[in-house]
């Protein structure tokens, strides 16, 4: 069963550079300039496509549950955007294929005419009705892929409104600004917003993420982002002395570290999880180990600091359980 949580963010990543590509080819195509090698960027029946590597991902990750009479809300949401990423690679297929004919086949056609004799002239008439024809269906290829790619963008939105507890797919919104804010005008605090309620709940629930995969400097710089925009901050604070607290530690400053780590303790207690209690407890004890080290007030403090994270961190609950339950064979004593 593919992850849903990473699987998210390469789609999210696939879906943005189909569209950007797609928004070169419609100016290209308006502007007479547009190449079959540009086209084939866009979209072709293999992987070097951004949009066949998006309708892939959609099938795998959005169809495993095929059966499951799942009909949530967010299963809907989930099966719309694959269909209309369905639609759309098809479309653009279409695109692709009628375009072949107008700027490979034509010029050839053209090429061979000045050379044909009488007796050829009615194959070449039937050449002139079929790209005739095709030049059309080009136009409408072109206009349905356009479309199409507006109605994915919708479903799109909506995708991950189902999925705003996905901290990975936000964060990779807020990497990927430039990007987000090249396919949607309105930029992206106002898709952070639709998203999580707010733009910055958004830069919280992405700087949560970066704090889950020990990115501290990189949550400090997001949590900045979150405080310009929320009027009421809730646990930011405790956040930013966790992540101070972390970094301080990577650092060598270990009395810091502790005064962080002890102020994000502190803090309210939707500011704590298991994950965060599990990297600094790993953090804690090492200063605690470290008597050659650090001073016996900076071991002192962060043996009792690692006291009150056991309970919290679920890795330490486990080693404890493994020390103190007997092996089999002995008496435990």
């Amino acid at each position: 069963m593919p992850d849903v949580d990473s699987g998210l963010v390469d789609i999210i990543r696939d879906f943005l550079s189909a569209q950007e590509l797609a928004g070169r080819v419609a100016e290209l195509y308006r502007e007479g300039e547009l190449t079959f090698a540009e086209l084939e960027r866009f979209v072709e029946d293999g992987e070097r496509s951004p949009l066949y590597r998006l309708k892939e991902r959609c099938h795998a990750l959005f169809r495993a549950g095929d059966g499951n009479g799942d009909s949530s809300p967010h299963a809907t949401r989930e099966e719309l955007f694959d269909l209309a990423v369905g639609a759309l690679f098809h479309e653009a297929m279409k695109l692709r294929e009628n375009f072949y004919q107008q700027s490979v086949y034509g010029p050839k056609v053209e090429a061979l005419r000045s050379g044909a004799d009488a007796e050829e002239a009615e194959v070449f008439r039937e050449f002139e009705k079929i790209l005739e024809a095709n030049s059309v269906r080009l136009d409408e290829a072109l206009q349905e892929t356009m479309t199409l790619l507006e109605q994915t963008r919708r479903q799109f939105r909506r995708l991950l409104t189902a999925h705003s507890t996905n901290g990975l797919a936000t964060r990779y919104l807020v990497e990927s600004r430039a990007q987000v804010e090249a396919v949607f005008d309105e930029g992206l605090d106002a898709i952070l917003a639709e998203i999580h309620g707010s733009a910055g709940e958004g830069y919280r629930v992405a700087a949560q993420a970066y704090l889950a995969s020990g990115y501290f400097v990189r949550a400090l710089r997001v949590l900045d982002e979150a405080d310009r925009r929320l009027e009421a901050r809730g646990d930011l604070e405790a956040l930013r002395a966790y992540a101070s607290g972390m970094n301080a530690y990577l650092d060598g400053r270990s009395a810091e570290a502790l005064e962080d780590l002890a102020g994000w303790l502190d803090g309210p207690p939707e500011s704590l999880s298991e994950a965060f209690a599990d990297l600094a407890h790993a953090a804690v004890e090492r200063i605690a180990g470290r008597t050659d080290a650090e001073s016996p007030a900076v071991v002192e403090r962060a043996a009792g600091l690692r006291d009150r994270l056991e309970p919290l961190a679920p890795r330490a609950r486990r080693a404890a359980a493994t020390w103190e339950t007997p092996t089999p064979g002995t008496s435990g004593a």
